[in-house]
């Protein structure tokens, strides 16, 4: 069987779709290879969002799930609005989705199931194909299915490390410029005769108006100790 591709968003991969993009290539290429029957799968994080990250195990599927998201019609969008998985025994005599049917038969797939997952508001379809009919029914109740249990919950604790990552950075990067936003305060309030909230407001006001971090306003602030911004500043705390 082919190495698995990463699409990322079916095209491109970003930094914060990468994490997700390898353990949607380690589910698809694990259930395929437990699936009798089975010529090849895809997966998918399914969320809001212009980022899909998605996989397949070969290039010829990636057709078989771009095709449901340009149309918004297919085993996948089923899945994910009934939350239950959806099947197709035979693609050649089956007439519910015409557009995905056609790439699916163009690809020489005769019958597929996607299985929905969700976990702590993360949603991860995983799409199983065959060239032969009937044969992927119990696929939803068999280890495929356990396989996506795992990896939706390994992808929502992934997303919540990153989530809690991000804070600390913020918090640390919040603490680090504390001292020297409050020393640029002090110096607005001394130059307009304001008290500390005043002072704040007009900081934040320059920062928004010259699109520049408010870190980054107040230490321009602190090196000229407020000489040449008394103009700036009296308009900006009006």
């Amino acid at each position: 069987m082919p190495e698995t591709e990463q699409l990322g968003l079916l095209g491109t991969e970003s930094p914060e779709s990468a994490l997700p993009g390898r353990r949607l290539s380690e589910l698809a290429e694990q259930a395929a290879r437990c699936t009798n029957d089975c010529c090849g799968a895809s997966s998918m994080v399914c969320e809001d969002g212009s980022e899909r990250p998605a996989a397949v195990t070969h290039p010829d599927l990636a057709g078989l799930v771009s095709v449901q998201l340009r149309c918004g019609d297919g085993p996948i969008p089923a899945a994910l609005e009934r939350g239950e998985p959806v099947d197709s025994a035979d693609l050649l005599r089956d007439e519910r989705w015409p557009e995905y049917r056609a790439v699916a038969l163009d690809a020489g797939v005769r019958s597929s199931v996607t299985i929905p997952f969700r976990r702590s508001g993360l949603t991860v379809t995983l799409s199983l194909y065959s060239f032969r009919p009937g044969v992927l029914q119990d696929v939803p109740h068999g280890p495929a299915r356990a396989l996506g249990d795992l990896a939706t919950s390994c992808m929502a604790r992934d997303r919540s490390y990153r989530a809690a990552l991000t804070e600390l950075d913020q918090l640390g990067t919040a603490m680090r410029t504390r001292p020297v936003v409050d020393q640029a305060c002090g110096i607005v309030m001394h130059v307009l005769a304001c008290d500390a909230d005043a002072a704040f407001t007009v900081l934040r006001r320059i920062s928004q108006s010259t699109n520049r971090k408010l870190s980054e306003v107040a230490a321009a602030v602190v090196e000229k100790r407020g000489r040449g911004l008394e103009r700036e500043l009296a308009s900006l705390s009006n």
